[in-house]
């Protein structure tokens, strides 16, 4: 499965939103994600996936069930171009199998399988290798996006037959009645729900063969013009992950890839980032490892990161993460 770098800001913008009457809240919202005013206010802006994470992690802190409370809001719209295709598909099973034939424009934490057990078919999420602390969160926003999805292409609610969980039942489990109107079953072997497979055949009520011959052409454009971005932009991660004590520079950062600067630069804007920016997120990425093992002094993770001073790293881990480098330790 691809598993997409970057993202848009349509998570981190609902979460602002599920927070705006408490605007006092928002720098706790975006603390240690590197997203800005310019950011926000642009609607095509780029984020890794380490900043969404982030965000979703200072939520989570705030409210427990922010998981289900997302999914619930990401409509098949959010998925634009993919949304639609899946909308004019002539039955739900060819809606499911495009949808989980294009993970990036999903943008899933998860590899996504539709299986067929008797006459049950199942929604399965599984691969999870991100945050374990999100994984929770991940596995609820996922899934309850997927049945809004599938209430909204049948144009009716989805029948469930079940849903597992492969955690322990949380203690706010009654909120999941709301996503999950059937039998639930946690610390099971997977993450998934089943519904009727013989609903697999159903024709959808929006579907159109011309329209979604048009949307599925435009979604396999996507797909193969995003991979080939993310696997650039893995390239240059890569070559400044390995050059962190002695940071190469813009210009010489372009040479390793072969390009000019100009071009270099152009593309990191493409792509919603900026060489500074990822040099930031890959530090504070190695910063929080290396804190988490008491062996490794502060000075020493200075020295490591490329830092000239231990009080320039403080600074500058205090500004990623909203804390200085002592407390987040402790």
């Amino acid at each position: 499965m691809l598993h997409a770098p970057l993202t848009t800001l349509h998570v981190v913008s609902l979460i602002l939103q599920r927070f705006a009457d408490q605007p006092e809240l928002q720098p706790q919202l975006l603390a240690g994600s590197g997203i800005g005013a310019a950011e926000l206010e642009c609607p095509d802006a780029r984020i890794t996936r380490v900043q969404e994470l982030q965000v979703c992690a200072n939520a989570l802190a705030l409210r427990a069930d922010m998981g289900l409370e997302l999914g619930r809001s990401l409509h098949v719209s959010s998925y634009g171009l993919l949304g639609y295709a899946a909308l004019s598909a002539a039955t739900f099973g060819d809606a499911w199998r495009l949808l989980l034939q294009y993970p990036a424009l999903l943008g899933t934490y998860f590899r996504l399988e539709l299986q067929v057990e008797g006459e049950l078919a199942w929604i399965c999420a599984g691969g999870y290798r991100d945050a374990a602390t999100l994984e929770v969160f991940n596995v609820e926003m996922c899934l309850a996006s997927l049945k809004l999805i599938g209430d909204e292409l049948l144009g009716q609610p989805l029948a469930l037959a079940r849903a597992e969980f492969s955690y322990a039942e949380p203690h706010y489990v009654e909120r999941y009645a709301q996503s999950f109107p059937c039998p639930l079953r946690f610390a099971a072997r997977r993450n998934a729900f089943a519904f009727p497979a013989a609903l697999l055949e159903c024709r959808l009520p929006l579907a159109d063969s011309v329209t979604h011959g048009d949307m599925v052409e435009r979604c396999r454009r996507l797909n193969a013009e995003f991979s080939s971005r993310q696997a650039w932009l893995e390239r240059v991660r890569q070559l400044l992950a390995v050059q962190l004590a002695e940071p190469p520079g813009l210009e010489n950062l372009a040479q390793q890839m072969h390009c000019s600067p100009r071009t270099l630069r152009r593309h990191l804007q493409e792509l919603g980032t900026s060489y500074q920016g990822l040099l930031d997120e890959l530090r504070f990425e190695r910063a929080k490892a290396l804190l988490s093992e008491e062996q490794w002094p502060v000075y020493r993770i200075a020295e490591v990161l490329g830092f000239s001073e231990t009080a320039s790293f403080r600074h500058a881990f205090q500004r990623w993460s909203g804390v200085p480098p002592s407390r987040f330790r402790a």
